[in-house]
């Protein structure tokens, strides 16, 4: 089999179901890589990410470029034209490797049609790519490579910065470590990235952060399995400081998996820590990461919306809702969410948040913290839920979130996704009122 064959096959496997919306990335991806080489498995991945990551773009060149649709059972020719067209865009192969690769590939397909097809589309759009291209930057969905009714969302909301989050969801996202402070400091990991050669700086907004100039595997990096570091971004990695845990508090990590949030709320303080998450499936890596990390804490496969089915009656001190939501904010690292979220998914997930706010405050302590945050940048999952939340809750009080990163809003801090920086994330801090 050619070089980059068995890639381009295994990304139009992996694509296949997210472009019937049957499935994400992070399920057919995997599976897809199965039995590649190193190189095939990470030319895969780059495909698959690619093609999702300018969907609205390619497949508006898709729209071009066929005289008419293809139907639902020829969604793997469409893959495949749109990988060829991904990797024309992209200009880091030569267009004739591009193209006579991707016909090769359409012969694998069992579709004999399919190659001429391709070829032709390919071809052409090779001799019309400038007059596409000017096309495709004049209509706003395909320029921006954001679906429609996303990108009305982001610039009804942030009319002066719509156009750099846009920019900053088609790239490429950062590594960003976070330093086990019970190992060793930032500085002294830093040190330690120098003499094996590593290129890193200190994050801004975090203390615990460092930011790679070049991604690599965490295997390759030193004290991965000693628990060193953990891979987390920066945004994300706020949240105990946000929170303000202090030794001996009793703490709930809410929506826990996969555990990044866990294990640093372990790390920060010497606290009676219990995690939960709905999805048994997800629990492991939590487990994993606490292991590695030479971490404790209770980990229960619950619903946190139904405390009578897990909760022992004590009250917490502090409670992360770290809350299931459009995960708007990271769409560079899950880029298939432009294809799979829809705007009829927001209203439901503000309910979820909404539930989950009201059956959690409870189990809180007066003069308590609870921290609500999401991967979003949708108001309706940030400031709407805690609207409502607050005047239902009279001793809920919205405390402001002094700080030098993220934007300051009504009811709490927003930070943007930012190119080379951290995602997009917010966090809200209510503190119950001591007469509760």
């Amino acid at each position: 089999m050619s070089e980059g064959l068995a890639a381009r096959l295994s990304s139009v496997q992996a694509l296949v179901p997210v472009l019937r919306q049957q499935a994400s990335l992070s399920s057919t991806l995997p599976k897809a890589q199965q039995g590649l080489a190193t190189d095939e498995a990470a030319l895969t991945q780059a495909l698959a990410f690619g093609v999702c990551r300018f969907y609205p773009r390619l497949n508006y060149y898709a729209g071009q470029l066929l005289q008419k649709p293809l139907k639902s059972r020829d969604t793997d020719v469409l893959a495949l034209l749109l990988v060829g067209l991904y990797q024309l865009q992209e200009g880091r192969v030569a267009d004739y490797a591009a193209i006579d690769t991707c016909v090769e590939a359409s012969k694998k397909l069992k579709k004999p049609w399919a190659s001429k097809l391709l070829n032709a589309c390919l071809r052409r759009f090779q001799r019309e790519q400038t007059e596409l291209e000017a096309l495709a930057m004049n209509k706003e969905s395909p320029a921006t490579a954001h679906p429609p009714w996303l990108l009305k969302k982001i610039k009804k909301a942030y009319p002066q910065d719509w156009q750099q989050i846009c920019e900053a969801n088609n790239q490429q996202p950062p590594m960003t470590l976070r330093v086990n402070q019970r190992h060793l400091s930032r500085e002294d990991y830093l040190q330690q990235l120098q003499q094996a050669g590593i290129e890193a700086s200190a994050t801004p907004a975090s203390p615990y952060g460092i930011l790679l100039k070049e991604a690599t595997s965490p295997l390759a990096l030193p004290g991965f399995t000693d628990g060193w570091f953990s891979v987390q971004d920066e945004a994300a990695q706020l949240a105990p400081w946000v929170l303000d845990v202090q030794d001996g508090q009793r703490v709930l990590d809410a929506c826990c998996a996969p555990g990044g949030k866990t294990t640093h709320l372990a790390e920060s303080a010497d606290i009676q820590l219990l995690a939960l998450d709905s999805e048994e499936k997800r629990l492991p890596r939590v487990y994993e990461n606490l292991k590695r990390l030479g971490l404790t804490a209770e980990v229960k496969c619950a619903d946190a919306a139904d405390p009578d089915s897990w909760w022992d009656g004590q009250a917490f001190d502090r409670i992360l809702l770290d809350a299931p939501c459009s995960a708007t904010g990271v769409i560079r690292r899950h880029p298939d969410i432009k294809l799979l979220r829809r705007e009829s998914d927001i209203q439901p997930l503000a309910e979820v948040q909404l539930k989950l706010l009201q059956a959690l405050w409870p189990l809180l302590k007066p003069g308590g913290k609870l921290v609500y945050a999401t991967c979003s940048i949708l108001p309706e999952e940030n400031a709407h839920p805690l609207a409502s939340f607050t005047h239902q809750q009279k001793d809920a009080q919205v405390e402001v979130i002094e700080a030098d990163w993220g934007q300051a809003t009504r009811w709490g801090r927003q930070l943007l996704p930012r190119n080379n920086g951290h995602d997009g994330f917010f966090y809200s801090l209510l503190i119950k009122g001591q007469n509760s």
